[in-house]
């Protein structure tokens, strides 16, 4: 069984490593959506592969680090492309939820990186 939970959050970035001439080497700001999902059996008392409450509280000090704070100022994400944050996110997540199979974040509602520890 998959489950998924959705988080957002408001983040500035800028992408230091792109050339001088690319739009995102500027500072600017996404609406970010993240997708937590986890992969395991339903446990057949409580009818859940995890309570959506307990992954919501193990998320709590990731959105408080993230949200409306400059990524670049962040430990860890001073290059906050997608892709790193999505494995920024998977770093500090996985010890908590060890059913963790992905997580996916989305910088625009297009534009989306997975990370599944690999």
């Amino acid at each position: 069984m998959k489950i998924s939970q959705a988080f957002k959050f408001e983040a500035a970035h800028r992408l230091p490593n792109v050339p001088e001439t690319h739009r995102c080497r500027r500072l600017h700001g996404h609406s970010y959506r993240v997708e937590v999902q986890l992969d395991g059996p339903v446990d057949p008392h409580t009818g859940f592969v995890a309570d959506f409450f307990d992954i919501e509280k193990c998320f709590a000090d990731i959105l408080g680090a993230l949200d409306h704070h400059c990524l670049n100022e962040v430990k860890g994400l001073e290059n906050p492309t997608a892709e790193n944050i999505a494995i920024w996110i998977w770093d500090r997540l996985k010890p908590s939820l060890r059913q963790l199979s992905a997580v996916r974040v989305y910088e625009t509602a297009d534009c989306w990186a997975e990370y599944n520890g690999q």
